[in-house]
């Protein structure tokens, strides 16, 4: 059996989805990744990841119930979690916070924020040299509509 690190990624933007997908599988992590908080939900409760990476406003259940879900999870089973978003608001910051996200990063950022942010909370180093160059031309961000 392997060690490696399980991280469930719940976004809707597709885009967004497949660069972090590609930048943390190319860090050495294992992913499921969902497109909004109730297939997350599941895939949670079926890969039992370290690290859960959500975006906050999602079709179908956003980001919010799915910590509410996992602040009910045993101490034991609980992973860790990481909130990205646009959204500007302090008051949802403090909201995540108080529901025991880990970080909230607002979007745009750099990769290394995030993986900075994955191995502070882990408490370990990525499993392999970080990616550098994986085409990825600036911050991630939302696209306008």
């Amino acid at each position: 059996m392997t060690d490696q690190t399980k991280i469930v990624l719940i976004e809707d933007d597709r885009e967004i989805s497949t660069t972090l997908q590609r930048v943390l599988e190319a860090a050495g992590y294992t992913l499921s990744v969902a497109n909004n908080g109730q297939d997350g939900r599941k895939q949670i409760e079926s890969f039992q990841p370290d690290l859960v990476i959500t975006d906050m406003m999602m079709p179908r259940m956003g980001g919010f119930p799915v910590l509410e879900f996992l602040k009910e999870m045993p101490d034991e089973t609980r992973p860790k979690v990481i909130m990205v978003t646009a959204n500007e608001g302090g008051r949802h910051k403090a909201y995540a916070e108080m529901l025991g996200v880990d970080d909230y990063i607002r979007k745009p950022f750099a990769m290394d924020v995030l993986l900075d942010a994955i191995e502070r909370i882990l408490g370990k180093p990525a499993p392999t040299q970080r990616p550098r160059s994986q085409g990825i031309k600036g911050p991630i961000q939302r696209r306008s509509s």
